[in-house]
């Protein structure tokens, strides 16, 4: 038994039970099985040729054997048989998948791990890696090996993209946006093998093109030309790359490339650099008028409520003033009826009752004082009676 049931104690089926506890080793196995058969191709036709009776050489030695010609080119021919088959052993790697092609005609797809096929050139096989990431750029080439991030390549100033390991490339980059303007973008795609049968026979890339690279560019050109430059500058930014990607995809899947996007992102979205600067202006102006437009609806938002609030002051006051007035006028109505109720029961004495009450309204306000004849007759001329008044009317005040 063995301590561990793990891949380091694979046993090869090639070898002998005495063996079964080695690790194997792929090349030294397949020449030891190549010598071990060839032994014994040579021990079976030694056999063959000696002699059945006891007549014979009873120590017979098979180095001193010496076989036919013929015999020697069947033995050679069987071993470079051998040796033919041999060569359709292929190890095919986890992060690999292999197409076997036989006579340059699609016949099936392997799987990770040994296989076998016929030998060349009957069978050949074609490995393509499943799992690495591939990458398309577009609007600029790199003439430095170094992988130039987004920080690394663009920066805040324009200049600075006229690096000198940075080559432009507008033909690719300038597009025109849905409001009639254009717009410069560099972008990259990422992308990897899903299906190898696809991608060896339906993808076929001219010396000067990529097919994923083509449609790539006309993916963004026509979500591009859907959306306003504003949008495609900051607002719907993210929008746009999942909008481009979905749509690149779903033309890879129609072509039957085999290929799955990975990832699409914008690395730069600006004008022209011919005409950056003006544009700069106009956003300048156009923050301008936006700021101008705040300040103006936050002095309206701040107004607003005090006009209202004034208003409804206003109404208010209004609405007292008319209760207070409609309680005074039912107040005299009330105060006219009683009087003339008892105006009718007593004509005389309430009307002298009226024109007494009614004098002394008047007369409370003047600084003229009034004396019976009879009564003036007593008093002192020069008695200060305005100066008496002033002062009775000031204590009944306090």
């Amino acid at each position: 038994m063995l301590g561990n049931n793990n891949m380091s104690d694979f046993r090869n089926p090639w070898d002998d039970s005495s063996n079964r506890n080695k690790k194997p080793d792929n090349n030294d196995d397949l020449d030891e099985i190549i010598r071990k058969s060839q032994e014994k191709i040579v021990d079976f036709l030694q056999a063959k040729k000696k002699p059945s009776g006891g007549g014979g050489n009873s120590n017979f030695s098979g180095s001193n054997f010496s076989l036919p010609s013929s015999k020697i080119i069947i033995i050679a021919l069987l071993i470079g048989l051998l040796s033919w088959l041999s060569t359709g052993f292929y190890t095919v790697q986890p992060d690999e998948e292999g197409v076997v092609l036989r006579l340059g005609k699609y016949n099936r797809t392997s799987i990770p791990g040994l296989n076998y096929k016929f030998p060349s050139p009957i069978e050949t096989i074609v490995k393509v890696s499943t799992t690495r990431i591939n990458r398309e750029i577009i609007g600029f080439r790199s003439n430095s090996p170094q992988n130039y991030g987004t920080s690394r390549l663009f920066g805040s100033k324009p200049n600075d993209v006229a690096d000198q390991n940075i080559e432009n490339r507008p033909e690719e980059s300038q597009m025109l946006t849905g409001d009639e303007n254009i717009v410069d973008i560099n972008f990259d795609v990422q992308w990897k093998v899903k299906d190898a049968k696809n991608f060896l026979f339906n993808l076929r890339d001219l010396p000067n093109e990529n097919t994923v690279k083509s449609c790539a560019e006309s993916a963004i050109r026509e979500v591009i030309g859907i959306h306003k430059i504003s949008d495609a500058l900051a607002q719907e930014r993210f929008k746009i790359e999942q909008k481009a990607k979905q749509l690149l995809q779903e033309m890879l899947n129609n072509y039957k490339m085999g290929v799955h996007i990975e990832r699409l992102q914008l690395l730069r979205v600006q004008p022209p650099l011919e005409v950056i600067d003006s544009y700069r202006d106009v956003q300048s102006a156009k923050a301008d008028k936006e700021k101008l437009i705040n300040e103006a609806l936050a002095y309206r938002n701040s107004m607003l409520p005090r006009a209202r609030g004034e208003a409804e002051k206003f109404l208010q006051e209004a609405e007292g003033y008319k209760q207070q007035v409609i309680a005074s006028a039912q107040g005299e109505s009330s105060r006219f009826n009683s009087i003339y109720n008892e105006y009718q029961k007593a004509k005389d004495v309430t009307r002298k009752r009226m024109y007494l009450e009614t004098m002394e309204e008047i007369l409370s306000g003047m600084d003229k004082i009034i004396m019976d004849g009879k009564a003036s007759s007593g008093t002192v001329p020069y008695l200060p009676l305005n100066e008496l008044l002033k002062n009775n009317n000031n204590s009944e005040k306090k």
